[in-house]
Formats: C-alpha cells, sequence, structure tokens
C-alpha cells in the first residue's frame, strides 16, 4: 500500500510503500496526531523506519500501491 506524508514547509512528500493495511495506517497516523509534541513513525515494505514530528505533519494520503505490469507490446 503506497502512503504519502507532506511536510510542513517542504517542497517534497515522503512516499512509501508499507505492508499495513489502510485501516492501521490511519489508526497510527490517529495516534500519533493527538499528542503534537509526539511522532509518527512508519516502516515501509524495505524495513525503513520513517519518523516524523506529528506537528510537522501537513497531510497523509493513504492508498493503493500501483501494480506494474511487465511485458511488451507488440503491433502488428
Amino acid at each position: 500500500m503506497e502512503v504519502k506524508i507532506g511536510v510542513v514547509d517542504s517542497p517534497r512528500e515522503l512516499l512509501l510503500t508499507s505492508n499495513l493495511s489502510p485501516d492501521e495506517v490511519e489508526a497510527l497516523v490517529a495516534d500519533a496526531l493527538k499528542n503534537p509534541a509526539g511522532q509518527l513513525t512508519l516502516v515501509d515494505d524495505k524495513g525503513r523506519r520513517y519518523i516524523i514530528p506529528a506537528s510537522r505533519v501537513a497531510y497523509v494520503e493513504i492508498g493503493t500501491a500501483d501494480t506494474r505490469k511487465v511485458g511488451f507490446s507488440v503491433k502488428v
């Protein structure tokens, strides 16, 4: 599943792919935002850990991962 996180005063967003369900990610974000002094911690599908101060989270977009098709197409 794809997760995009906008960070305050940053022109780029964080993009990660997680093995968590959308509901699990939403619960983690909601818990982190309850305490502005807290932090949002997510782990991607490769085991990398992302830690963002909750006060700096601008938005979180939770979506499905795009499955990429592999192959070739030949027009005749």
